[in-house]
């Protein structure tokens, strides 16, 4: 399984159960990252001199790890922030074919039976997860029999996280994104595919503490609405195309 996100972190905070389920069922994951954050929010305790770019890449190295990852991938593609205009060097402002190039080689190299990116429609606003993940639908379309799925968050979820996150951390940066709040998330009939993943939720909790320079889009959330993130994970699968019936219970 090849996964394929925009920032260290992402394969942990988004995608960090089904990484460490399926790696614990003896599936050999390789995780893709376009960037390396260096656009994220600076922890406190970050030195002057220190890169924070290089510092969320040991992190993503050791995440990874400890989610049972057996390769990682890092493309020299640049943070883009979440606003403002991205440069030509950044994930989003590059051109969309140059990062799905990018893409596309390492799914070659990789060769894998599922790849999982970030979800190309209704995420949670931020434009690199979007460009990523469109980037990796389309680089995955000569290969038809890799089966493709967008690791997305349900709407009724996302607004809740959204209404929790206004509460007790105001100042995030996620909230000040200019979004349709209503729009982000996926419909419930959009899902195509629901993962139980409750059993790698201690693993996906340790992950997460060794990107210490980063906060957990979870950090201080009540527990019913931490149970319900961290024991499923959710998806659309883009390729094959869904024709409908019962939702999957597997990835493949």
């Amino acid at each position: 399984m090849l996964v394929v996100v925009a920032h260290p972190d992402d394969e942990t905070f988004g995608t960090g159960s089904v990484i460490a389920h399926e790696a614990g069922r003896g599936v050999r994951v390789v995780v893709c990252c376009a960037t390396r954050g260096e656009a994220g929010e600076p922890p406190d305790w970050l030195a002057g001199d220190e890169d924070l770019g290089a510092v969320r890449a040991g992190e993503l190295q050791a995440a990874a790890s400890a989610l049972g990852v057996s390769r990682v991938v890092l493309l020299d593609f640049a943070d883009s922030g979440m606003q403002g205009k991205a440069h030509e060097s950044t994930l989003a402002g590059a051109p969309f074919d140059a990062v799905v190039r990018a893409v596309r080689t390492v799914i070659d190299d990789v060769n894998p039976e599922v790849v999982v990116t970030l979800d190309p429609v209704n995420g949670d606003g931020h434009r690199d997860h979007v460009r990523i993940g469109a980037a990796t639908v389309e680089a995955s379309r000569h290969r038809s029999d890799t089966r493709v799925y967008a690791w997305t968050v349900p709407r009724p979820l996302l607004t809740a996280w959204f209404e929790e996150l206004e509460r007790v951390r105001s100042s995030s940066e996620h909230l000040q994104i200019d979004l349709d709040r209503d729009g982000v998330g996926r419909r419930i009939e959009d899902i195509t595919t629901i993962l139980d993943t409750s059993d790698v939720r201690d693993v996906r909790t340790h992950a997460s503490a060794l990107h210490r320079s980063q906060t957990p889009p979870f950090d201080s959330m009540p527990e019913h609405l931490l149970d319900t993130f961290l024991s499923q994970d959710h998806f659309v699968r883009m390729q094959p195309p869904w024709e409908g019936g019962d939702v999957e219970r597997s990835l493949g």
